[in-house]
């Protein structure tokens, strides 16, 4: 698929979206939401990619909804339930779904969807100039992207709510104090930082372990009781005989070498994983 509003590409098994309207800050169209949707879908079912790596061009990462013309689509009625689903969510849900770990890498203006759309990634990385914005209620709009799910569950209800209510700017040294971003990096680093995270991962994380761990933790800690958890443990650990990756990480540490780990995701994922028959 050729893009517009996107760069996507693959390299030493790590994909790259780079957001790519630098002449209007990267905001965000529906345009580059289906982009961003496609292009998490393919690197998902490339067994060549083991990470995936999200940033902007220029000098913001996305200062927001492009609301000029027609870039966003609007609807003035009521949609039956399910009928339509709002840009943000394409992309969120979709990086949520997904069965690599995704490093945001953010840098300048991460406002409205572009401090959304990056709450799914498994790592957020930021520039020292960064600055983030839930500012939807300065605007007399709602959050997108499903926000009011995941971004409780990564800094706490208590600055969600100050947040998200407020509509109030963060900026960076907040945004790591409250477990929002993991680490902080001067703008010219920030590329550098995540690419050594992302190599980090290919080479010592076995990718079938990864998608199962990085999907269990938001999907069982998301429950009202540990019951269904300690469930699914047993079953996981239970299958571990028939495991050449658990072999091969057991061998490689006690050998004291790097671990070649060979299951895919594509054909080695539990079958009895919950949310695979939820998803089926």
């Amino acid at each position: 698929m050729s893009y517009q509003h996107i760069r996507f590409s693959v390299e030493d098994r790590v994909a790259t979206l780079e957001l790519h309207r630098p002449e209007a800050r990267n905001g965000f169209t529906v345009m580059m939401a289906d982009e961003l949707a496609h292009a998490l879908s393919a690197a998902d079912t490339d067994e060549g990619v083991r990470v995936v790596i999200l940033s902007g061009a220029g000098k913001d990462f996305c200062v927001g909804a492009d609301l000029s013309g027609s870039s966003l689509e609007v609807t003035n009625t009521r949609v039956p339930e399910g009928a339509w689903v709002e840009p943000a969510t394409r992309v969120s849900r979709q990086m949520f779904a997904l069965r690599k770990p995704v490093i945001a890498a953010i840098q300048g203006a991460a406002v409205g969807v572009g401090s959304t759309m990056i709450l799914p990634a498994d790592f957020r990385l930021a520039a020292k100039n960064s600055r983030f914005g839930f500012v939807f209620s300065r605007r007399g709009i709602y959050p997108e992207a499903g926000s009011s799910w995941f971004l409780p569950r990564l800094v706490g209800m208590g600055r969600a709510l100050d947040w998200m209510v407020s509509g109030r700017l963060i900026l960076a040294e907040e945004a790591l104090g409250a477990g929002l971003v993991r680490s902080l990096h001067e703008p010219e680093a920030l590329l550098d930082a995540a690419l050594s995270l992302a190599r980090e991962l290919v080479e010592t994380t076995a990718p079938v372990s990864v998608a199962v761990i990085r999907q269990a933790l938001y999907r069982m800690s998301a429950l009202a009781s540990p019951e269904p958890a300690f469930e699914l443990d047993s079953q996981l650990i239970a299958s571990l005989g028939d495991s050449a990756d658990a072999m091969e990480g057991i061998m490689a540490f006690m050998q004291k070498r790097p671990a070649k780990f060979s299951r895919t995701v594509e054909q080695d994922l539990p079958a009895f994983l919950p949310w695979r028959e939820q998803t089926s």
